[in-house]
């Protein structure tokens, strides 16, 4: 007989979300859990455009400050390695007290690191700022994902996941149209104001918006027992302690799956525009322009992903796209026209971001209950700071595996970006088709009715809420069809 881990790749058949109940779902979304899923949405896509805005000005950075790429990169590991820091306060932060102050707090605190990045003289201080703005990027993921999908129907949650994991996406297309247009004519510090002001934008978006209904019910049940603060946190504290204990081998698991993932993104995209600009030969703007196509792609894919996995299951729905970013690497890589290459772009994209488009709901089913926003958050940026070095790793790769190109009618030896990223993005996705089928999967949980961290039993996986009750528009559609 097959191991168990392979025979329930495929979630059970009442487990899968049936066409009707889904459309049903979708028709009886309120405002407010619209304006809760969008602001967490925005929020996620605050944190890429200002990552990515290093990456797209690698360049103009090496310039200004008179360095070379992979010193360049060092900022982006720095920042990487940070983000667990900023998981762990902001989780914590948010499991105990609240989706909504936390996470606009979190905002705040990158909008004013992003204006610092803009005033920078010294590569000293760019570096430092950027470690800084580690921390505050650290918290962003695990609260929007926490906010946006426990507050949608656990029929909405695959396609839910997807849209909300392209918010990276979008703020990787909004860094390279800026990087296009306004950064060509006022220089590179620009892009960073210009993302502290839509991190603004989004505080101000989510302090408009209301708590999240598991949290507004959770404090009332506590304020109903005369539960006070001091005595919440110390529950708070002892809950997470006994999840600790039990689920140890589980955050195990979750940081080896992060990894894999984020060596998967950060190894397609960090050095893409550098890897176009020389080894290739592209102009910036051409490579700025493939960028944005194959962040089309990166959108697509992960909506796609997240809606399929609804109903052939998280696990499976990986490692198809996963198998299809081996089936596309030739074509990432070999051709050397603007058209092929914008193609490659694009076909990679979908398999990447298609598997990152299930992440976010494969992390919220599979964390302990009530700790939706610190266990994915942590692991999520543990395995941010293991594949740190990414950027690092593959131009050190470059340094010392060299082509020969023609640039200005004259034979030139540059860097060999395009087969140091075929094997480097290779390795990574046979590793995460390998975590992904041995891994556990909770397809469908009701996450939404368990006790909140501060509740007393919250930390047990079996801990459902008094008064939980959130509508199955799996039953309504069972018995409409009846």
């Amino acid at each position: 007989m097959a191991p168990r881990f392979l025979r329930e790749l495929i979630p059970r058949r009442e487990d899968r979300t049936p066409r009707g109940s889904a459309f049903l779902a979708f028709k009886n979304l309120t405002l407010v859990q619209w304006a809760q899923f969008w602001s967490g949405w925005l929020a996620w896509t605050c944190d890429a455009i200002d990552f990515f805005a290093v990456s797209l000005t690698v360049s103009l950075l090496a310039t200004q400050f008179n360095k070379t790429t992979a010193q360049i990169t060092t900022a982006l590991t720095l920042t990487l390695l940070f983000r667990p820091v900023g998981a762990i306060i902001f989780g914590i932060l948010s499991d105990r007290f609240g989706r909504k102050w936390p996470l606009i707090f979190n905002l705040l605190l990158c909008c004013v690191l992003e204006l610092g990045t803009g005033f920078v003289n010294t590569f000293a201080q760019f570096l430092g700022v950027r470690a800084l703005f580690g921390i505050a990027m650290g918290g962003i993921w695990g609260l929007s994902a926490a906010s946006a999908l426990e507050n949608l129907p656990a029929e909405l949650r695959g396609i839910g996941s997807g849209f909300l994991q392209e918010g990276y996406a979008v703020g990787y297309l909004i860094a390279a149209v800026i990087n296009l247009t306004l950064v060509a004519q006022h220089g590179w510090r620009v892009l960073f104001w210009t993302g502290a002001g839509i991190s603004f934008f989004a505080a101000v978006v989510r302090a408009l918006v209301p708590e999240s209904a598991f949290f507004l019910r959770a404090k009332e049940q506590e304020r109903a027992r005369g539960t006070n603060t001091t005595q919440k946190t110390k529950i708070f504290f002892k809950e997470t302690k006994d999840m600790l204990k039990r689920h140890w081998l589980l955050c195990i698991y979750a940081v080896l799956l992060m990894t894999g993932f984020n060596f998967l993104s950060h190894g397609s995209q960090d050095l893409y525009p550098t890897y176009l600009e020389t080894t290739k030969g592209f102009s910036a703007h051409d490579a700025t322009v493939a960028t944005i196509i194959g962040n089309c792609g990166a959108i697509a894919g992960g909506v796609i992903a997240g809606w399929a996995s609804q109903y052939i299951g998280r696990r499976l729905t990986i490692v198809i796209f996963v198998l299809l970013i081996g089936a596309f690497i030739p074509l990432w890589v070999l051709p050397s026209s603007f058209s092929s290459l914008s193609a490659g772009a694009f076909c990679i994209q979908v398999g990447v971001q298609g598997a990152w488009g299930v992440i976010p709901i494969q992390l919220a089913e599979m964390s302990p209950p009530a700790f939706r926003a610190t266990f994915p958050g942590v692991a999520y940026q543990i395995g941010n700071m293991i594949s740190a070095a990414s950027a690092q790793i593959e131009a050190t790769g470059g340094d010392n595996l060299k082509t020969t190109i023609i640039k200005n009618g004259v034979p030139t030896v540059v860097p060999d970006y395009a087969t140091v990223q075929a094997i480097f993005i290779g390795v990574v996705a046979a590793f995460v088709v390998i975590i992904t089928i041995i891994g556990p999967e909770n397809h469908g949980s009701h996450f939404e009715n368990h006790k909140a961290a501060f509740e007393e039993g919250g930390g047990r996986d079996d801990a459902v809420a008094d008064n939980a009750s959130q509508t199955s528009y799996r039953e309504v559609d069972e018995k409409s069809s009846a």
